[in-house]
């Protein structure tokens, strides 16, 4: 059994929970050299589809171990300790973050490398925090940000020190939906569970194309963007297959 995460499959959606509720989830090298096997297998695993995030309670996690940090204070040690949450941004799986309580400095980057993100209704907390503890945002903090609630959110939450509970997460963008504590996990699974109805490849090429979007800056780019994907899944099993069943059901009521 890992130290510090624990796993399980409820049908194709894995579920990975940060797990070192002495120290509230918080990253350390060990951890993230565990996030990386269990994602390692389970991309590779056809029955696996989708990936949900979260954390032992009370916390969902309280950033980066201090006694890590502060060992590695160069920039490979450093990105030793981004590791974790980018293997989760990087993963060809869908994920979804159940953010079931506080998720602090790189914990709200473990948020972010996440495809979206439901937050319990009361533990929710979102915090950056590097600032008040004298540090620099670390690991994309700032860009992730950005890109999700935009510039002045993100100037809110960064330099103003702004924490946001669930509802208001929602409200600017950080979370999809707040959500009862108590139904937090089953409702992540269930949305997870959507996404890995679909092919597996497909939905990783689709999550590529979304990915991408930045560098896209006019109609007719956005067409070709799109266009040899779209021929790819044309060609694949899943889409033939279901034509071949529509031809079949028109024919037989005609």
């Amino acid at each position: 059994m890992a130290d510090f995460i624990r796993t399980e499959t409820v049908g194709r959606v894995g579920v990975l929970t940060l797990h070192d509720p002495t120290k509230r989830n918080a990253v350390n090298l060990t951890m993230n050299a565990e996030i990386g096997e269990v994602l390692d297998a389970w991309e590779a695993d056809e029955d696996i589809g989708a990936l949900v995030v979260t954390g032992t309670p009370p916390a969902f996690c309280a950033g980066a171990d201090l006694d890590d940090l502060l060992a590695d204070q160069d920039p490979e040690g450093m990105r030793r300790i981004y590791d974790g949450f980018l293997r989760v941004a990087h993963t060809t799986l869908p994920t979804v973050a159940a953010v079931n309580g506080p998720a602090v400095g790189a914990g709200m980057n473990m948020v972010l490398a996440c495809d979206l993100v439901l937050a319990g209704r009361d533990g929710a907390r979102f915090d950056s925090r590097f600032l008040q503890i004298g540090l620099h945002p670390g690991g994309g903090h700032t860009w992730r940000l950005a890109r999700t609630v935009g510039h002045q959110t993100t100037m809110a939450m960064v330099v103003f020190g702004q924490v946001l509970d669930a509802a208001e997460a929602e409200r600017v963008g950080l979370a999809w939906r707040a959500v009862d504590d108590e139904a937090l996990v089953d409702e992540a699974v269930a949305l997870a569970a959507r996404a890995a109805e679909a092919p597996k490849e497909l939905v990783a090429r689709t999550r590529a194309t979304i990915e991408s979007l930045a560098t896209i800056t006019d109609s007719e780019a956005a067409v070709t963007h799109e266009l040899h994907p779209q021929l790819w899944s044309m060609s694949q099993p899943a889409f033939r297959d279901l034509v071949a069943r529509l031809k079949a059901r028109i024919s037989r009521s005609g």
